[in-house]
């Protein structure tokens, strides 16, 4: 395959081989990202299930730590199977409740799979599109936001040019990383990832490696 190949394709998953080639582009384009890996290898791939569960627990995720999320998203599979939309909406509020959703995710879930049972939102369907109506058609859904819509793109799809500009995690790491004097906002962290397109979703891994190993 032609080193360039992969950079002219417009709808491109991450495979192990594009993983590794956008590895080795974003090293020789930027030193900072070079170092992460020279120190800590390789990030991992990262990938989730691309499903209605996935994206409840991205739900889940908004604005909470990883480990608190986790925990309600466990208790949600031991009540729900299988955590398919028609069993969640089996569920009462105050079971969600004591599951651990609050009102508002609880509300969002409930969203979620209404427009999955009913066929407005079909899932299969997604990766056929492209990013920019991917995450349009996700963002038509209450409580889907750019955050929770790229990181689906990124870890279920494996889309390989998404990053989660509103990510904290990230803006921490660019900050450290790029030696900047405060966080940088989120249109200011979009405008810095500019310089590793097509392979942003390889340089979000990367700094997610980076502050996962520098707390």
């Amino acid at each position: 395959m032609a080193e360039n190949t992969f950079d002219r394709i417009t709808i491109q998953s991450l495979s192990e081989e594009s993983f590794i080639y956008g590895l080795r582009v974003l090293a020789n384009r930027d030193d900072d990202l070079a170092n992460i890996v020279e120190t800590l290898g390789k990030p991992p791939k990262w990938q989730r299930e691309a499903s209605f569960p996935t994206l409840i627990q991205l739900i889940l995720e908004q604005q909470v730590s990883l480990a608190a999320a986790k925990a309600v998203f466990e208790r949600l599979c031991r009540a729900v199977k299988p955590l398919t939309p028609k069993n969640f909406l089996t569920l009462e509020d105050n079971q969600l409740k004591a599951i651990g959703f609050s009102r508002q995710k609880t509300r969002y879930g409930r969203t979620l799979a209404d427009a999955i049972a009913s066929g407005e939102l079909d899932l299969d369907q997604l990766n056929q599109l492209d990013d920019a109506k991917i995450k349009t058609k996700l963002k038509q859904i209450k409580g889907i936001g750019d955050w929770t819509a790229d990181n689906y793109m990124l870890m279920a799809l494996q889309r390989q040019n998404v990053f989660p500009k509103g990510d904290l995690a990230l803006a921490i790491a660019v900050q450290k990383v790029k030696k900047l004097p405060t966080r940088p906002k989120p249109k200011e962290l979009e405008a810095i990832a500019e310089n590793w397109h097509p392979w942003r979703s390889i340089a979000a891994r990367i700094l997610w490696h980076y502050y996962l190993n520098s707390k």
